[in-house]
């Protein structure tokens, strides 16, 4: 059986599929504060097609699909959608990323499904910060996601955004979580993502100033072993329940392995975050494509898969400043 291989010998077995570009939140290193445009709902692709699509990258070898957005919650019944995937015998896990916002209700019935792990997004422990940063007052509802989710067997992942003069100073507030708390508390470098271009910063907390930082709180922190294709570098308190990551998103230290795709909302296949998509699937299947030409299609393009991110940002044709909404390149 074919399975997708770049031209640098890596499998990809992890797709990232956004079900939906539209979110309930304002992020302000996510989207502009009048939020991003929108497509219309005829150019999203169908659960169907998006099934179809999940199924012939199994037999592939994709054994692992991560839903995001946008926020996938918004999308009308993504429950049934997650039911529907679950029927794939090939798919080995599903996991989400969402901002918790509306999703409380949906907690207990996840576990029933492929669902393995649920990222949360949470960029403050503080009420009136975390509604400056999202421009919502949800952080109750968010917080109460936080708990039923920790409560659930499901494996929960906090994902925190780094932002320069926001919530720095919270970092080793988020790290005390993980002494009590079975989850994995994970700082990611702020992307220039917002929908505007960059946003201004007064520090760039990367990797190594992030690091730098939770030491002056827990000088002794363990280093974990590195993960194969794991987007995060690990360490532990001694005696915690749960584990600290940090994601070298922006400095992209993480390429040598990568182990992922990305389709978005509209079906636009990127090998990589940082290209400009490299083919529209959901085109391709709407003029009539079967399913062994859509697998050579994609067998054909995961091999031209970049080297890493900054190959990928050099050979962008357009849209040079990356300055795309994150909601509508699927989180």
């Amino acid at each position: 059986m074919n399975k997708l291989v770049d031209s640098f010998g890596r499998q990809i077995t992890y797709m990232r599929l956004a079900v939906t570009d539209r979110c309930n939140l304002r992020c302000t290193y996510c989207m502009p504060a009048a939020g991003a445009n929108i497509v219309e709902r005829k150019e999203l692709l169908t659960f169907k097609e998006m099934y179809r699509i999940t199924r012939v990258l199994t037999e592939l070898g994709v054994n692992k699909v991560r839903l995001t957005g946008g926020e996938p919650f918004v999308r009308k019944d993504l429950m049934g959608f997650i039911k529907m995937m679950s029927y794939n015998d090939l798919l080995d896990e599903i996991n989400i990323t969402t901002n918790g916002a509306g999703i409380a209700k949906h907690v207990e019935e996840l576990s029933k499904f492929k669902v393995k792990t649920v990222n949360l997004s949470l960029d403050s422990l503080s009420p009136e910060k975390f509604a400056k940063i999202t421009r919502r007052d949800v952080f109750d509802e968010v917080w109460n996601t936080f708990e039923l989710l920790e409560k659930s067997g499901l494996k929960l992942k906090l994902n925190v955004v780094v932002q320069s003069g926001v919530n720095t100073d919270e970092i080793n507030d988020f790290v005390a979580l993980t002494k009590d708390r079975n989850i994995e508390v994970r700082f990611i470098e702020e992307m220039p993502f917002n929908g505007v271009g960059k946003r201004a910063m007064d520090e760039v907390w990367n990797y190594t100033k992030i690091l730098g930082e939770i030491k002056t709180g827990y000088p002794n922190i363990e280093t974990l072993p590195l993960v194969k294709s794991s987007t995060s570098r690990l360490f532990k308190l001694e005696g915690a329940k749960g584990i600290v990551g940090i994601i070298p998103a922006y400095t992209r230290t993480i390429c040598s392995d990568c182990n992922r795709i990305r389709l978005t909302s509209t079906g636009q296949l990127k090998n990589c975050l940082f290209d400009e998509g490299v083919y529209s699937i959901r085109d391709f299947i709407r003029n009539g494509a079967s399913n062994e030409e859509l697998k050579q299609l994609f067998i054909d393009l995961v091999s031209k898969k970049p080297k890493d991110g900054f190959v990928a940002e050099a050979n962008r044709k357009k849209n040079k400043n990356v300055s795309e909404s994150m909601s509508s390149i699927g989180g």
